[in-house]
């Protein structure tokens, strides 16, 4: 049996949900946890009073109800699964070291900012920022693997330095947008100035866009690794292991910095 919380009304504040990971709360009483103060104001507000707790294992966390006032939801997470039925709000899965977070609805800003390792699975829409750094940090995700059914907002996956994300709907403006390393793939269209700035790291773009003259046109491309690399991301996306399987075309970019970026489309 798992550790399951479920939500009693709609809270009145913004909630800091970071202490509810396996991790943290590992050995802990039921009576413990409904003590765990999540306020980010001056009134109080403990799990006790937001969520109605049902004692079990906490290698998964489950949350029966959301909230886009659920802020920081599986964020620091090293191990075990955390799941939430319902939306979410900003930094779902932030800086997560390992395991599993899994929103099934729709999330707020800098979702998987700062990923080091593990899975995020979001089944509804995220909003802008996708696995983007925060103020002052010099690197967005890291690592890991990042997936979100839905449609994202601007700027998703800027500053990647390592590590996967799959965008199965639409992505807004400034996609990738100075991408270190690591790989993007977006199935359904792209918004304005995909891989501004990049310098390395691969953008799959299922939609050709307009693509800025600054990304140099290389023609169709024969990659060994595309078809085993998609067939390793089809258990994730089947949407994904397709167009690595298809044939490519080439873009090398951005030439006003390094250059050494790629964009990918069907050719």
């Amino acid at each position: 049996m798992t550790l399951v919380l479920s939500l009693k009304a709609q809270p009145p504040q913004r909630l800091d949900l970071s202490p509810l990971v396996p991790h943290l709360l590992k050995d802990k009483s039921a009576k413990e946890i409904a003590g765990i103060d999540l306020a980010t104001t001056k009134e109080p507000a403990k799990v006790g009073d937001i969520f109605r707790i049902r004692a079990g294992s906490v290698e998964e966390i489950r949350f029966d109800g959301g909230s886009e006032r659920f802020d920081n939801l599986g964020a620091g997470s090293s191990a075990g699964r955390v799941v939430l039925t319902g939306d979410a709000g900003s930094n779902v899965g932030r800086k997560l070291a390992g395991g599993e977070v899994v929103v099934t609805g729709h999330v707020g800003p800098y979702a998987g900012s700062g990923i080091e390792s593990g899975r995020l699975e979001i089944i509804g829409d995220a909003g802008d920022f996708l696995a983007a750094p925060r103020e002052g940090e010099l690197h967005g995700m890291s690592g890991g693997t990042l997936i979100v059914r839905g449609t994202v907002g601007d700027r998703a996956g800027d500053r990647l330095r390592r590590g996967t994300i799959i965008i199965e709907g639409d992505a807004g403006d400034w996609l990738g947008s100075r991408l270190v390393a690591g790989t993007l793939v977006v199935l359904g269209a792209v918004g304005l100035n995909p891989g501004y700035l990049m310098r390395r790291g691969t953008l799959a773009l299922a939609n050709p866009p307009d693509l800025p003259p600054y990304f140099v046109d290389c023609g169709t491309y024969f990659a060994a690794f595309a078809p085993v690399f998609g067939r390793a991301l089809k258990p994730e996306s089947a949407g994904t292991e397709k167009f690595f399987r298809g044939a490519l075309r080439r873009f090398a970019g951005d030439m006003s910095v390094l250059g050494k970026g790629e964009i990918f489309v069907p050719a």
